[in-house]
């Protein structure tokens, strides 16, 4: 990952998104397309699509640690922030969905075998719509660090994923959020198959103390910005791990 940092830097074009072919995550061998792209009718794929209003929405889905009727154990906190376009201007009423290991670094999924405890009283999924300002809040548990195979001792920094709709399902962008000074960033390739730093960086969630409850939750604030040369980076245009 360093060599392909230094040629990059060396005189690269500007990169701000994952890259779809990068070596170190061994799967975007397998994953990403090989043959050009085919032309469809939009509006078909609109006729297969779910559809979401305000009604679908409970607003105690945004809280991921009431989910199953007992406290999950792990660090409660609070995870809030605005999604916007490129000018800054507010992306309203905006379906958010996340998803995320629990404490321990596992998914309440069948394929996920990390020997690491279930929490019977967390399911790790949430969803929300953004106000009228974008703005989005959720209040869930911080996530575990956990292994993933793509190499020896190999081990995910610990994130949430974020999947955002637009008015279509065709809109739909994914997404991952990171945690501050996190050790496992330099050896991750998933997090470094944007080779742009500052690209990067735009991943991190900030703590912010004026997000945290007494004796309750910790805080930590993140925007998604979905276009222009800020933009988040995401993963419409490679595939990330479960």
């Amino acid at each position: 990952m360093a060599d392909l940092r230094e040629k990059w830097a060396a005189g690269g074009e500007a990169e701000f998104q994952p890259r779809r072919d990068y070596p170190p995550y061994r799967s975007t061998l397998l994953r990403h397309p090989t043959k050009e792209p085919q032309q469809v009718d939009p509006e078909g794929v609109e006729l297969w699509a779910p559809c979401f209003g305000h009604r679908d929405v409970d607003p105690l889905e945004a809280d991921l640690t009431i989910a199953r009727g007992g406290v999950p154990q792990g660090e409660r906190m609070v995870v809030a922030g605005r999604v916007v376009d490129g000018e800054g201007r507010p992306v309203r009423h905006q379906l958010v969905e996340i998803w995320q290991a629990n404490a321990g670094g596992r998914y309440v999924h069948q394929r996920d075998q990390h020997p690491a405890p279930l929490d019977p009283f967390f399911t790790g999924m949430g969803r929300c719509l953004t106000d009228a300002d974008g703005n989005y809040r959720f209040t869930t548990v911080k996530p575990g660090p956990y292994p993933w195979r793509n190499h020896h001792n190999a081990w995910r920094p610990a994130h949430i994923h974020f999947s955002l709709f637009g008015t279509e399902f065709t809109q739909r962008l994914v997404t991952q959020m990171y945690f501050p000074g996190d050790p496992l960033f330099a050896l991750d390739p998933i997090y470094q198959s944007i080779v742009d730093e500052d690209a990067r960086a735009r991943l991190v969630a900030t703590y912010d103390h004026d997000l945290t409850t007494h004796e309750w939750a910790t805080g930590y604030r993140w925007d998604v910005v979905l276009t222009g040369t800020h933009r988040t980076p995401t993963e419409a245009d490679t595939e990330g791990d479960a």
